[in-house]
């Protein structure tokens, strides 16, 4: 039985079927805090008369299904996720009555109660296949339709669609608020239809939003309104001017990249409730994770990281919206060219000039530790049904694929890909393609066949390692200069692909300035093909020998790098003396690279980073340096050594924040990390100490956000228990509270607080999709992980009702949130092979969800991964 799941084959068998030219959909939101009434109708064409197909709709009661005139029997036709339609005539229109029912898992149409002034706050999130948990639809991207939105609403509300409405809310006579707060009149809502769009980038955004207005004109002269939105009770944190700032920055840089005018009529970004992911591009109307409205101070990575945010929405509106992929294989043309696209704008547009390396640091890191998992996948993946492409937002749909297309931008010229893009958005507006349409356009303004190109790096998966042989000797003249270089590309054993790299090799030596300051300072560099197991370098052959040597600088190439021995020792002792921050975090990337390869030992690392991390300027690389730092202790340092190692790190964190300057992005960074790790009586002797104002740093700021933070640790370590945490969510009684007192009761050190975590968040369905994550991250929080051990069966035991029970995100949250890695290297009394009984759970279940079964495999490789690292750890240092 189909489930609610939808199959390649059979989207493409429907396509052939029919062709769909418009849905009106009226929703009434005041019919209480479960349902809402949901009346669509579908106007479309069949290819062939008498034929028949389907349309999806996930709804708890369809009242009516009437097919051109004729009253259909729901019991009959309704089945699963699926509304069959037999008979159909060459044109056909079909009405479905429905209750479809509110969601609290930030799928379909979520629904969320703030706890400051119980107001309702509605939105929509379509993207895979839940739209039709809000209307009957033909559930797929290539089957594009105009879509016109009636919303009936209480009458204080904003209701937002895709497209602007018609004139003013018409106020309803004698309507009631029924859904759950005070009683207000009703209004409905009319929006011009939409172009003709996927349905998953349409959307309903609908309550009491708090709204800021501006404008921009658009290349083609039109007057482009723009809206942000937030909850009330966030209005004083919203800032909008510059939000709107970086959004014409963006409109502007696109409209000219692309040859093409802004293609919808409106532009309204709007921050909400307990979003799952960081934002959606439904068209004309962005949703964005609430966290974005900054209530407390936050690092600068977070804000540029916004930024990113904004501007990958915006190029969806070309790449994504204007022109959409065919079927879900293609999903990566959306996001890797909204990745490269926003990434380069906020380079080239905003103050982020270095957001190159914002890209290098965080998206090429999670694309490598994607491409090194046993289910890496092609760039252009192969999606058989809804449920691989949910699994299939990952390091390579998004950052790998972004990262080639970087690399194909420095091999095909800046103006010709973008000529090539230009060609594609005026043949294919409005339409659906396949890689090989964008690839034809980059072909003819190139000049290049990228057959072969899109074989090797579009179509195979897997990351090569470089690594540099080089030889030296010194001369008559005392110099020491290369006698060779050469590159050799290592391929992984199960991806055996060699491929071409366009790259750079620079050569840096240390330089001491007039007043005795030491940099370190580019002294050569070329740029080169770089092909096969061996490729020479003979450019630098007589050249002096640079004191680092790194390959791969200004990061054009895709693949993990090595420094050979000198170059290592240079950069460790000379680390915070490059003049530029791409460089250095070239390093810092290589090095950790090697640290999860088990080649450098995981405690040489933590003292890498502990010694140099007070001198990296960019807020980003210090956000993923200390994520590092924090796997390096908790996964890869020896188990025997890992209790000393992670103290002593714990107080090098905290001298580090109190000798880093006052008020600066690294202080606070270094601040959240110390109380994220405090453990000893006297380390939470100074989180309680921040907390309690006993202590005082110059320009540290102890705001909400941060209190939750400084109280979670001490809860963690056993010094604050239920009565602080109640105290604390009564002085912040909104959502944010909330999931933060959600998070710090998960992490109290009891059996008892564990399994109730344990049971609120596996067996019951109570918790909102937010709440659920914050109670899983706090269940994980421990200092002694034998108050996990109780867990490990009943999780495996747990994951096939799970996924067959829980919707998509929720199942995967707990998937991938209670698997227990650190469990893997545990040898105490009561001890659980963890390994083992992941590799029980694969062998008994070979039929389990293929994307399921993907989840344990990551998970599994994990383990793999931490123990080989610990096991060099040990080696290198008892050696």
């Amino acid at each position: 039985m189909p489930a609610e799941n939808l199959t390649r084959d059979e989207a493409r068998t429907r396509a052939a079927i029919v062709d769909v030219q418009s849905y009106d959909v009226v929703l009434d939101l005041t019919t209480g805090p479960t349902t809402f009434a949901s009346t669509t109708t579908v106007r479309f064409t069949a290819r062939e008369a008498g034929t028949s197909t389907f349309l999806d709709l996930i709804a708890p009661t369809v009242h009516r299904v009437v097919l051109n005139g004729t009253e259909l029997d729901p019991a009959a036709v309704v089945a699963d996720s699926r509304i069959a339609l037999d008979g159909l005539a060459e044109q056909n229109e079909v009405v479905v009555v429905a209750d479809a029912a509110y969601m609290n898992t930030g799928e379909g149409l979520h629904r969320f109660v703030d706890p400051v002034d119980d107001e309702v706050y509605l939105y929509s999130q379509f993207e895979v296949a839940d739209s039709r948990r809000v209307f009957a639809v033909f559930e797929q991207p290539d089957l594009k339709a105009t879509f016109a939105f009636t919303v009936t609403a209480p009458a204080h509300w904003q209701v937002v669609s895709n497209s602007p409405a018609v004139g003013e809310p018409v106020a309803v006579e004698g309507g009631v608020n029924r859904n759950g707060g005070a009683e207000h009149g009703t209004a409905t809502w009319t929006f011009e239809p939409t172009p003709r769009i996927a349905s998953y980038i349409t959307a309903v955004i609908a309550g009491p939003y708090h709204h800021e207005h501006g404008e921009l004109t658009s290349s083609d002269g039109r007057t482009i309104p723009l809206g942000v939105y937030c909850r009330g009770s966030l209005a004083q944190h919203l800032d909008t001017e510059n939000i709107l700032d970086i959004t014409r920055a963006g409109f502007a840089f696109y409209e000219e990249q692309f040859g093409f005018p802004y293609p919808f009529a409106k532009y309204d970004q709007l921050f909400v409730p307990e979003f799952n992911a960081g934002a959606m591009e439904n068209a004309g109307a962005v949703t964005f994770l609430e966290s974005y409205v900054f209530r407390s101070k936050v690092p600068e990575a977070t804000v540029e990281r916004r930024a990113v945010t904004i501007l990958h929405e915006l190029a969806h509106m070309w790449f994504g919206d204007l022109v959409t992929m065919r079927w879900w294989d293609d999903l990566w043309l959306n996001e890797s060219f909204a990745e490269y696209a926003s990434t380069l704008a906020t380079a080239e547009a905003t103050r982020w000039t270095s957001a190159w390396t914002t890209f290098s640091s965080l998206e090429k890191g999670w694309a490598y530790r994607q491409d090194q998992l046993p289910s890496t996948h092609p760039i252009a993946a192969d999606i058989r049904d809804l449920e691989d492409v949910e699994v299939n937002f990952d390091g390579i749909t998004y950052a790998k694929g972004a990262s080639v297309l970087k690399q194909l931008v420095a091999w095909v010229g800046k103006d010709q890909f973008f000529s090539g893009v230009r060609a594609y958005f005026q043949k294919h507006a409005w339409g659906n393609t396949e890689l090989r349409d964008l690839l034809t356009e980059l072909e003819a303004t190139s000049g290049r066949d990228l057959s072969a190109w899109s074989a090797l790096w579009l179509e195979q998966s897997g990351v090569t390692l470089l690594r540099p042989e080089i030889t030296s000797e010194v001369g008559t003249d005392g110099v020491e200069r290369i006698t060779a270089l050469t590159v050799r590309q290592e391929v992984p054993e199960t991806h055996p692909v060699q491929r071409p790299h366009r790259l750079v090799v620079g050569g840096y030596d240390v330089v001491a300035d007039a007043d005795g300051e030491t940099r370190l300072e580019r002294t050569l560099r070329v740029e080169l093909d770089v092909d096969g197991e061996r490729t020479e370098v003979p450019a630098l052959v007589g050249e002096q020998r640079p004191d680092l040597l790194l390959l791969n600088d200004d990061d054009l190439a895709y693949a993990k790098v090595r420094l050979d021995e000198r170059s290592l020792a240079t950069a460790v002792a000379h680390l915070g003396h490059f003049g530029e921050s791409l460089p250095r975090t070239l390093v810092w990337t290589a090095v950790w690279d090697a640290t999860r390869d088990g080649e450098t030992p995981a405690r040489d690392y933590v003292d890498l980073l502990l010694g140099n991390i007070a001198h990296e300027t960019d807020s980003s690389v210090v956000l993923v340096l200390l994520r590092q730092l924090h796997t390096a202790l908790d996964l890869y340092v020896a188990a025997e050594h890992r209790s000393a190692t992670e103290v002593a790190a714990a107080d090098t964190l905290w001298t580090l924040a109190t000798d880093a300057e006052g008020g600066s992005d690294t202080q606070l960074q270094l601040v959240k990390a110390f109380a994220a790790r405090a453990s000893t009586p006297e380390q939470l002797d100074a989180v309680a100490a921040l907390l309690d104002g006993g202590t005082r740093l110059d320009g540290l700021s102890i705001d909400t956000d941060l209190r939750w933070e400084l109280l979670t640790s001490l809860v963690a370590g056993g010094r604050a228990g239920e009565a602080e945490i109640d105290a604390q969510l009564e002085s912040d009684p909104t959502a944010t509270g909330q999931r933060a007192a959600a998070a710090a009761r998960a992490a109290l050190p009891t059996a008892e607080a564990k399994a109730a975590a344990w049971a609120a968040v596996v067996e019951s369905d109570a918790l909102p999709n937010a709440l659920q994550a914050a109670t899983i991250g706090g269940f994980g929080r421990v200092h002694d992980r034998a108050l996990l051990r109780p867990y490990v069966a009943p999780y495996f035991a747990a994951l096939e009702q799970v996924w067959a029970e829980k919707t998509n995100e929720m199942a995967q949250n707990i998937v991938t949130g209670l698997y227990p890695t650190e469990l893997a290297d545990d040898a105490g009394e009561g001890a659980v092979d963890v390994a083992g009984a992941t590799d029980a759970w694969l062998d008994a279940h070979p039929d389990a969800a293929p994307a399921l079964r993907r989840l344990v495999v990551e998970a599994r490789d994990g383990v793999r991964r931490m123990l080989a690292a610990q096991a060099a750890d040990r080696h290198y240092h008892e050696v």
